[in-house]
C-alpha cells in the first residue's frame, strides 16, 4: 500500500511539474503596460551589463527608494542580476542622485542649474577606470524621471556608449482627470469600474494604486484628479478626504500630487449655508476653512478642478457673478497653500446659442486678465466636445493675460470606446502644432500652452483618463498608447507622435523591426481612418444621443437643439455643413485674421474642416475633381477599407506577439470593422435620403434600409 501510494504521489508530482512547465507563470494580459522589463536577448543584455553593472543610489527618502527600486527592478528584469550598492573597482556602475544626496555626484560638478525641479541629466562617464552612467538632477523627483528614461533607453535597445542628454518638462502641471464617481461608475469610462475602491479605502491600499503611480511617473505625469468634474459634494467631506489622503500617500513617492473636483454648491449641500454666492463673505469663509481642512489631510494637495455653469452644474452665474469671481474665490482660499484652481471653459448657457462653438470664447475672452495668478482656465482642444476632428479652440491665443490649460480626452467617448483602434497621438499633435497666428506665424497652440508665447507663469495640460479596473487598465491593449502619448506630449508638447508610438510599441510588444514597422504604420493611420468612417470632411457630433455609441445623424428633438446631430450637420436637399463663415455664425471671426480669411473662404479652407465652417452644395467640386456627395461617400468607404487593412496587418504579426494579446486585438479589430461598416452604411443611407443623389460608381449600397439603422437602441451602452 505504501509503495503504491508513493508511486501515485510521484506520478502526481510529475504531472504537476509538467503542467507548471507548460503553463506560463503570468499571462501577457497587458497589466504590465509599457513597464514589462522582459529579458533582452543575451548578446544585447551582455553589452548593457558592461555599462550598467551595479547601482549606486541613495534610499533615504520615499522618492529615492522608489527611484532605486525601479532601477534595480528594471535592470534585473532586462539584464539579469544587478547589484544594488557599491561596485567593485573597474565595474561599470549607474550612479543616481542629486548633489545633496550623493557626494560622488556632487564631486562631478554637473551642469544642473537650468533643469528645474523635475529635469534630469543622463551621461556616460569614465572615472579612474570605473565607467558607467550617471543619472543626476536637482531633486529626488528629477532623478526618478531620469531613471525611467534610462530604463526606456534600455527597453528600446538604444546605445548608451555616448549618451549625454538633458531633459526637463515644458509644462508644469501634467494631470490626469478621472471622471470617476463615488459609486465606482466612470462617466465615459470603457475599462470597467473606477480604479478607486472607495469602500475599502483608507484601510486597503490596492497594489494597483502603486502600479498606477509608477506608470504615470514613467511618462512624466505629476498630478491626478481623483473624481468626476460632475462632482459630488461628499468628495469634500472628512470621510472622503481621509480616503483621498490614503491615495495621496501612494502617489507621493512618485512625484504625483492629488487634486479633487469641487462642486460649486458644496457650501449649501454639505455646509448648511443658504447660498454659494462667491461674493458672500460667509461662503468665502466656508471655502477657506474647507481648503485648510483639505491641507491638514493632504499637505501637498494640488488644488481644485471646477466645472461650473455647464450641463446643469451649479456655478457663479447662478448668482449673477462671472466665472472669474467664482474661480478667484477658490484661488484665494488655495493661494496660502500653493494650490491652484483649474476652471473649465467647457460652458454653454441655458439659452441655446445660434452656434454653440462660439460660447466659451464669448464668455471667457472678456474676462482676460481678471483671474488670480493661481488660476488655470482649462480649455478643450476644440470648441465643441472632443469630436474625432475639430479645429483648435479659438480661445488658444485669445487670452494673453490668462494661462490656458489644454484638456485632451484620452478615453475614446467619440472614437469607438475601447474596441476601436485609434491612436490619438496624431490628433494631439495636430492641435498642438496648429498655428494661431495671434503673434504672427509660429504662434502655435503648444507655445500658448507651455507659456512661452505669452509668458505665462503657470502652465498645465490635462487628459481625461481611460483607466479603470480592467486588468489591461484601459479596456484594450492599444488604448494604453493614448495614455502613454498624452504623458509624453504633456512633458514636451512638440514631441513627435510617430516617435512616441514607436517607443510604446517597442516597450509594450517587441523591438523586432519586422513587427515595429508595420505596427507603427497601422497606428499612424488609425485616427484618420476613424475620422473617415465617422465624421469625414469636417462633420461632427453624429453619434447617438446620450450614450454616444454608434451613428445617429438623424437624431433630433432633444430638450436642447445643440444636443442633436441635426444641429451640427444641417444637411438638406441643398447641401450639408454648418455655415460659420462671416455670412453665417461668424465663428471664423474668433480666430486671428489670417486664419479667419483662410477658414472663411470656401476656396481656401482645408477640406478636413470644410463642413465645420461651411454649408456646401452637394455638387460642389472637391480637390479630387469629385462632387462633395461622391467625395463624402468615398471617404466613408475608405475608413472601412483602412480598418480591413489594419486587420490584415495585425494577422500577419502573430509571430511577434503573445497569443493572449494578439487574440484580443484581433477580436477588437473585427468588432471595429463591423462597426465602421455600420457607421458608413447608416450615415450614407441618411444623407442619401436628403441629397437624393446616386452612389458613386463602385460604391455598394447600405446593407439595410435607413429605417433599420434608425430603429436600433442601446439603453445599456457603457460609460453613461
Amino acid at each position: 500500500m505504501k509503495a503504491g501510494r508513493g508511486r501515485r504521489i510521484a506520478t502526481m508530482l510529475l504531472v504537476l511539474a509538467s503542467l507548471l512547465v507548460a503553463w506560463p507563470v503570468a499571462a501577457e494580459d497587458g497589466h504590465e503596460l509599457w513597464l514589462r522589463y522582459l529579458p533582452l536577448p543575451s548578446a544585447q543584455a551582455q553589452a548593457y551589463r558592461q555599462q550598467l553593472g551595479g547601482v549606486d543610489a541613495p534610499a533615504d527618502t520615499p522618492v529615492q527608494r522608489a527611484a532605486r527600486d525601479e532601477l534595480v527592478r528594471g535592470l534585473q528584469g532586462l539584464l539579469g542580476a544587478t547589484a544594488a550598492g557599491a561596485a567593485a573597482v573597474g565595474q561599470p556602475i549607474v550612479q543616481v542622485g542629486t548633489p545633496a544626496s550623493s557626494p560622488r555626484i556632487a564631486a562631478l560638478h554637473l551642469p544642473l542649474q537650468d533643469l528645474g525641479e523635475e529635469g534630469y541629466l543622463i551621461r556616460h562617464l569614465q572615472q579612474g577606470g570605473q565607467g558607467g552612467i550617471v543619472v543626476a538632477a536637482n531633486s529626488d523627483v528629477g532623478t526618478l524621471h531620469g531613471v525611467f528614461h534610462l530604463l526606456r533607453l534600455v527597453q528600446t535597445t538604444q546605445p548608451l556608449a555616448d549618451v549625454d542628454l538633458r531633459q526637463s518638462p515644458k509644462i508644469q502641471r501634467r494631470v490626469l482627470n478621472h471622471w470617476d464617481n463615488l459609486d465606482r461608475s466612470v462617466e465615459r469610462g470603457y475599462a470597467g469600474q473606477s480604479l478607486w475602491d472607495w469602500q475599502k479605502l483608507p484601510g486597503w491600499l490596492d497594489p494597483r494604486y502603486t502600479d498606477y503611480a509608477r506608470a504615470n511617473a514613467s511618462i512624466g505625469i505629476n498630478g491626478t484628479v481623483l473624481n468626476n468634474v460632475n462632482a459630488n459634494a461628499l468628495s469634500l467631506t472628512p470621510m472622503y478626504l481621509e480616503k483621498a489622503a490614503a491615495l495621496a500617500s501612494v502617489m507621493r513617492p512618485y512625484g504625483i500630487r492629488v487634486y479633487l473636483s469641487a462642486r460649486f454648491s458644496a457650501p449649501i449641500e454639505i455646509g448648511g449655508l443658504p447660498t454659494a454666492d462667491p461674493l458672500d463673505p460667509a461662503v468665502q469663509r466656508w471655502w477657506k476653512d474647507k481648503v485648510d481642512e483639505i491641507y491638514r489631510y493632504i499637505p501637498d494637495f494640488g488644488g481644485l478642478l471646477v466645472k461650473a455653469n455647464s450641463e446643469g452644474q451649479p456655478g457663479p452665474q447662478d448668482y449673477g457673478r462671472s466665472h472669474a469671481a467664482g474661480a478667484n474665490m477658490l484661488a484665494d482660499a488655495l493661494a496660502p497653500h500653493d494650490g491652484i484652481v483649474m476652471w473649465r471653459a467647457f460652458v454653454y448657457s441655458h439659452e441655446t446659442s445660434p452656434d454653440r462653438a462660439k460660447q466659451a470664447y464669448d464668455e471667457f475672452v472678456p474676462l482676460d486678465g481678471s483671474f488670480r495668478d493661481n488660476v488655470l482656465v482649462q480649455v478643450k482642444n476644440g470648441a465643441i466636445d472632443f469630436q474625432p476632428r475639430e479645429p483648435f479652440h479659438p480661445l488658444f491665443g485669445a487670452m494673453p493675460k490668462t494661462p490656458l490649460m489644454m484638456e485632451f480626452q484620452i478615453t475614446k467617448e467619440y472614437l469607438g470606446f475601447a474596441t476601436h483602434l485609434a491612436y490619438l497621438g496624431p490628433m494631439y499633435e495636430e492641435t498642438l502644432r496648429a498655428d494661431t497666428y495671434v503673434q504672427g506665424k509660429g504662434s502655435t497652440v503648444a507655445r500658448v500652452v507651455d507659456g512661452s508665447l505669452q509668458k505665462s507663469r503657470l502652465t498645465g495640460m490635462a487628459g481625461v483618463a481611460n483607466i479603470g479596473s480592467d486588468r489591461n487598465w484601459s479596456g484594450s491593449q492599444f488604448d494604453q498608447a493614448n495614455w502613454y502619448a498624452f504623458g509624453r506630449l504633456a512633458w514636451d508638447p512638440m514631441d513627435d507622435a510617430g516617435r512616441i508610438a514607436e517607443e510604446w510599441l517597442r516597450m509594450t510588444f517587441s523591438n523586432d523591426p519586422a513587427f515595429v514597422a508595420p505596427a507603427l504604420a497601422m497606428m499612424m493611420r488609425s485616427h484618420e481612418a476613424v475620422v473617415d468612417y465617422m465624421t469625414p470632411l469636417g462633420l461632427a457630433h453624429l453619434m447617438g444621443r446620450s450614450h454616444h455609441y454608434g451613428p445617429a445623424p438623424w437624431d433630433a428633438g432633444s430638450e436642447r437643439p445643440d444636443w442633436d446631430p441635426v444641429y451640427y450637420h444641417r444637411a438638406g436637399a441643398d447641401g450639408i455643413g454648418f455655415d460659420r463663415s462671416a455670412g453665417g455664425s461668424d465663428a471664423v471671426g474668433q480666430y486671428a485674421a489670417p486664419l479667419a480669411r483662410q477658414y472663411g473662404n470656401l476656396a481656401t479652407v482645408p477640406e478636413q474642416y470644410l463642413l465645420w465652417f461651411h454649408h456646401v452644395r452637394w455638387d460642389h467640386r472637391m480637390a479630387s475633381g469629385r462632387t462633395l456627395w461622391d467625395e463624402l461617400v468615398i471617404r466613408y468607404g475608405h475608413g472601412v477599407d483602412e480598418v480591413a487593412a489594419m486587420r490584415g496587418t495585425w494577422d500577419g504579426l502573430a509571430a511577434y506577439v503573445d497569443p493572449e494579446r494578439h487574440r484580443e486585438v484581433a477580436a477588437f479589430l473585427a468588432i471595429q470593422q463591423d462597426e465602421a461598416q455600420w457607421w458608413r452604411d447608416a450615415c450614407v443611407a441618411y444623407f442619401q435620403s436628403l441629397s437624393q443623389r446616386p452612389l458613386p460608381a463602385g460604391q455598394a449600397p447600405p446593407a439595410h434600409p435607413l429605417s433599420y439603422y434608425q430603429s436600433l437602441s442601446f439603453p445599456f451602452a457603457p460609460g453613461i
